[in-house]
């Protein structure tokens, strides 16, 4: 297994920015000529960055014993969003990132090998990619996320315990989040009503997270409307012990063949 860190000009963001990589190593592949792995793109939470799952949780450890490569990108404290007074991150990493992984690092594009999953802020990331853009992904994880944005945004000073990040530099008014391509409950129902061919869907949170509140709402929403969402409440905090414990069994869940493919 490899793990690489990296630096390059993104022309979204038009400034440089940072990206963890973890690759198998393939030469336990001799049979493969090119091998192309399976992927997740783990997001990070607020006032993180791209190290932190590497750093604070055994991500690489699982997946080597998986062949699974990890691509981690930084993501500032965007709530993964073009924001209204900041950087346009929501297109860097929905679009350009993507394309930038797979040109450097041998990364299969088929949807059934690519996956993604985040923590708190992560979570909402993980499954606004899902949502969004649900041709892309076999599955996403959200552990802990904050999946009601519209009701987060407005109350967050209070739910997150003096940590509230700028929501008005994110979003602006904060009135228009609801019902906006920000707002998961909503994608959620735009998707059910298309009967679009959505991701698998998990869920984790623990019961004294500060956001389980918001984790019941988006499951009873996708409950009522008969979208398939994976959903584990065991006890546990919003913190590192509890999202390492359940990525083990997060990364056991997901589809994963433990071979690259041909490229």
């Amino acid at each position: 297994m490899a793990q690489l860190s990296c630096t390059f000009f993104s022309e979204v963001l038009g400034t440089e920015t940072n990206l963890c990589v973890v690759l198998p190593d393939p030469k336990n592949f001799p049979g493969v000529s090119s091998p192309k792995f399976q992927t997740l793109t783990l997001l990070h939470g607020f006032s993180d960055n791209q190290s932190d799952w590497l750093r604070k949780s055994s991500a690489e450890r699982y997946a080597c014993d998986r062949c699974l490569a990890l691509v981690l990108p930084f993501a500032d404290k965007s709530f993964y969003t073009d924001m209204a007074y900041g950087d346009r991150w929501w297109t860097y990493i929905s679009e350009e990132l993507p394309a930038v992984a797979r040109a450097y690092f041998p990364l299969s594009a088929r949807r059934e090998d690519n996956f993604v999953a985040g923590n708190s802020m992560g979570g909402y990331g993980a499954f606004k990619l899902a949502l969004r853009h649900p041709e892309r992904y076999a599955a996403a994880v959200s552990f802990s996320g904050a999946l009601d944005m519209a009701t987060v945004a407005h109350f967050g000073a209070e739910q997150m315990e003096g940590m509230a990040p700028p929501f008005s530099l994110v979003f602006g008014n904060l009135d228009s989040v609801g019902g906006s391509e920000n707002d998961l409950l909503h994608l959620l129902r735009a998707n059910a009503a298309a009967k679009n061919n959505l991701p698998a869907l998990q869920m984790y949170c623990g019961r004294q997270d500060f956001l389980l509140e918001a984790n019941h709402r988006f499951k009873a929403l996708a409950d009522g409307l008969g979208v398939p969402c994976g959903y584990v409440e065991e006890e546990g905090d919003h913190d590192w012990p509890y999202w390492d414990r359940w990525l083990r069994q997060a990364l056991d869940w997901l589809p994963l063949r433990g071979a690259p493919v041909e490229g």
